[in-house]
């Protein structure tokens, strides 16, 4: 369909094809450049699988949310030395301002699955990884 017709209706979309990001979680974008040219938001499935983690990193340009709606409880590692530890269980709303580093961790058995939207649309966010800060999330 033509970009600029598009654009000028609402319309249904279907799931993207998941795909595992660089930081670690599987995204199953539903909105997203790629999907429908969007070009500001970006909402989608992101999974954390049990037992894993996401590797240290920062969103140097957007911000991001995270609703968890099935799982056991997550642990979000924020702030420049990691030093800060919150927990989230099914239910709970996750905030991550723009250029804060930050460890997402499932320790739990089962997947961890957040509905997630951040204000830039495309599958290649403006990430940046902070290796340098992964050993102090234990």
């Amino acid at each position: 369909m033509d970009q600029s017709v598009q654009s000028k209706r609402g319309q249904v979309v279907r799931g993207g094809e998941p795909y595992r990001s660089e930081q670690g979680a599987v995204y199953a974008p539903g909105i997203s450049a790629e999907t429908v040219a969007s070009a500001a938001l970006f909402l989608g499935i992101v999974t954390l699988p049990p037992g894993q983690r996401t590797k240290a990193h920062v969103h140097e340009r957007h911000e991001s949310a995270f609703y968890l709606l099935s799982g056991d409880e997550v642990e979000l590692w924020s702030g420049e030395r990691l030093e800060h530890r919150d927990v989230a269980r099914p239910g709970d709303y996750l905030f991550i301002p723009a250029n804060v580093p930050h460890v997402a961790v499932n320790r739990g058995a089962t997947p961890a699955v957040f509905v997630g939207v951040r204000d830039e649309p495309t599958a290649q966010e403006s990430l940046l990884m902070r290796p340098e800060l992964d050993a102090r999330v234990p």
